[in-house]
């Protein structure tokens, strides 16, 4: 009980009090220091020139050769959808080697495996009709809103 009898709430108060009672010097020191701060850093930091940044030199890169004729530029285009086409054909034989796998796992592991891509196709084809009428909605949407303007 000995700690109860030194604390006293007049004495915090006071306390408080004295801690943010304004000292009187304290507006002409803090004059004092920003003026010292001003004129120090008027003397260290040198005034600068401005010099407006050179132009930058642009160089262009080409893949191509500029002076293609139009038939070069087809040939081309049919060359590279060959190419995105094979490119794609054996990403799908992959996926189905996979999915092949998973099939042989999940019959290994006596899971039914049919129901479950028959659940997944119905989801994948729900999805796809929600992804649709959100579409059609979306340009019903767009098309009476753009029709009122006209």
């Amino acid at each position: 009980m000995s700690f109860f009898r030194k604390v006293s709430p007049t004495g915090a108060v006071r306390d408080f009090l004295e801690v943010w009672t304004g000292n009187p010097y304290r507006w002409p020191v803090l004059a004092v220091a920003m003026g010292f701060t001003t004129v120090l850093m008027v003397i260290v930091i040198p005034k600068s020139e401005i010099v407006p940044p050179d132009k930058p030199e642009i160089t262009y890169i080409t893949t191509f050769e500029p002076n293609r004729t139009d038939a070069q530029i087809i040939a081309s285009n049919i060359a590279n959808q060959k190419k995105q086409d094979k490119l794609r054909a054996e990403e799908a034989q992959q996926e189905e080697t996979r999915k092949n796998l998973y099939r042989e796992l999940g019959k290994a592991t006596f899971i039914d495996t049919d129901s479950m891509e028959k659940q997944i196709a119905k989801d994948e084809a729900a999805d796809k009709a929600a992804a649709e009428k959100k579409r059609a909605d979306a340009d019903a949407a767009w098309k009476a809103e753009h029709s009122d303007k006209q």
